[in-house]
């Protein structure tokens, strides 16, 4: 493994010579969101001349390579992908290695993303991070100038200097390489082929599932998405996938075979049972998983691995880390079975299925597509005892809305409609209300931000009751603030 040198004094005095150092990170901030950032951008293209590989070669390579430093497991995959990264992460930190973890998007505060064994970068780190990338940013600015986000929408073909998700990629790797962490998690962002995170050098690769989301970029059949996602395999890097449609499933087969990536695969090398917990949130219940592996370096079976995170899909997640583990453990990496247990029932991992206390209950879960919507809605009818149940949803224009309503208004008694703020890419409340009364046939509460939506429900839920709220990133993470000032009543004792 190469060892990482520190960025060059060269680096730093170019940074001093500009005149241009951000004196506080809230400025570095500001700095950063004035990048083209197509987690926010109503209109971006799947291509080369929005994404391209070459602009994040380019920046690293002005970096010194910091993504040469460590090890990485690299997880993509259209559902699943932060849950399996979380819990790999978990274990590797549990089992006493220094593990770097990088995700996206955030749900409050940008330093979620970046994190070295649980601890989100300090702030001061940050502060220290973004002015080491600072010049070579600008660097690659100057030919063209960084294009704004106005010509990506009008969708002019101006070539553009890294991306706010380039530099936070970046960032991550050149956080994770001056800690020396002995191995690192990488979600992608989207896709796979063409995203930043694409050129660490992974030691196994990940393909979580394939199910429709953002389908005009990625293509419009399952087979399209998994080629996409399948762009991450590398030459004799294993593959652990949890694909099991057959077209997909072949698509990724071919192209481990073009690679000669071994490829290690749901039901054909390993499986997995779930029990659910049952009547929550009275029971305080959780669930646990059997799991079997009979591939590379196996077999290996764990019985009653309980797991922190509620829902089959969870299982199907810890599944996909185990088997990851299992590679890891034949690759000399010291997993002990205990490391994987204790990770998987400790993991807290925000908003995924998470049930917090207090009455009501409430349930918040960051179901942003078809796919996770039914992953949500299994678990209330599995774990979750039959009662009233009120829905907070939000959601982004892009989506299968329609879909994602005709499975949700069903299962809940009031439902209260709304729009996250700050993001061209919300569907607005109004066309949000005119689809939903289109599907469900009668009017809906509807508020002009989230909120205003929290007061209506909090208004309507009864102590007994159930609220969930889902829809998206954004809007969890523009309700969770309001949480601590008007959470829900403890239970008695």
């Amino acid at each position: 493994m190469k060892t990482f040198q520190s960025p060059s004094e060269q680096l730093a005095c170019a940074a001093m010579a500009s005149g241009k150092r951000f004196a506080s990170l809230p400025e570095a901030l500001h700095w950063l969101a004035s990048r083209i950032d197509y987690e926010r951008t109503r209109w971006m293209s799947y291509e080369e001349r929005c994404l391209h590989l070459d602009r994040m070669g380019q920046l690293l390579a002005l970096l010194q390579h910091p993504e040469k430093a460590f090890p990485v497991v690299h997880v993509a995959g259209t559902k699943g992908k932060g849950s399996t990264s979380a819990m790999v992460a978990a274990i590797l930190q549990t089992a006493g290695y220094k593990t770097g973890l990088f995700t996206s998007p955030h749900l409050e505060k940008l330093p979620e993303r970046i994190r070295i064994n649980g601890q989100m970068v300090p702030d001061q780190d940050a502060l220290q991070l973004f002015n080491l990338l600072w010049p070579s940013v600008c660097q690659m600015d100057q030919p063209t100038g960084q294009a704004p986000p106005e010509a990506i929408r009008q969708q002019l073909p101006s070539p553009t200097g890294p991306t706010y998700f380039e530099i936070l990629t970046a960032m991550a790797m050149l956080h994770f390489a001056q800690k020396k962490v002995q191995i690192a998690v990488f979600e992608v962002g989207l896709g796979g082929r063409l995203d930043a995170t694409n050129l660490c050098q992974p030691i196994v690769s990940v393909i979580t599932s394939i199910s429709f989301d953002h389908t005009q970029l990625l293509g419009n059949t399952l087979e399209a998405i998994a080629a996409e996602k399948a762009g991450i395999v590398k030459p004799s890097v294993p593959v652990v996938s949890g694909v099991t449609q057959p077209g997909p499933r072949e698509v990724i087969r071919q192209v481990c075979q073009t690679q000669q990536a071994p490829l290690i695969e749901l039901q054909e090398h390993f499986c997995y049972s779930y029990q659910p917990p049952r009547n929550l949130p009275l029971s305080g219940q959780r669930g646990q998983m059997d799991f079997q592996y009979w591939g590379p370096g196996g077999p290996w079976h764990l019985e009653g691995v309980p797991l922190s995170l509620l829902g089959r899909h969870q299982a199907a997640n810890a599944a996909l880390a185990l088997a990851t583990v299992a590679l890891l453990r034949q690759a000399g990496w010291k997993i002990s079975e205990q490391a994987c247990r204790q990770a998987l029932a400790q993991l807290h991992w925000p908003a995924r299925c998470e049930l917090l206390p207090g009455r009501p209950a409430l349930l918040l879960d960051t179901a942003h597509n078809l796919a996770s919507v039914e992953a949500l809605l299994e678990v209330l009818q599995e774990s979750f005892v039959p009662g009233r149940r009120l829905l907070l949803f939000a959601t982004t224009h892009d989506k299968d809305v329609a879909g994602m309503l005709t499975r949700l208004l069903p299962a809940f008694n009031e439902v209260i409609l709304t729009n996250y703020l700050d993001n061209p890419r919300a569907m607005p409340v109004e066309d949000l209300l005119r689809l939903a009364r289109q599907i469900g046939g009668r009017p809906y509460p509807a508020a002009a931000s989230p909120a205003q939506a929290w007061e209506i429900a909090r208004s309507l839920a009864q102590p007994e009751d159930l609220i969930c709220i889902t829809g998206s990133f954004f809007l969890i993470g523009q309700i969770l603030p309001l949480l601590s000032s008007t959470s829900p009543t403890p239970p008695s004792s």
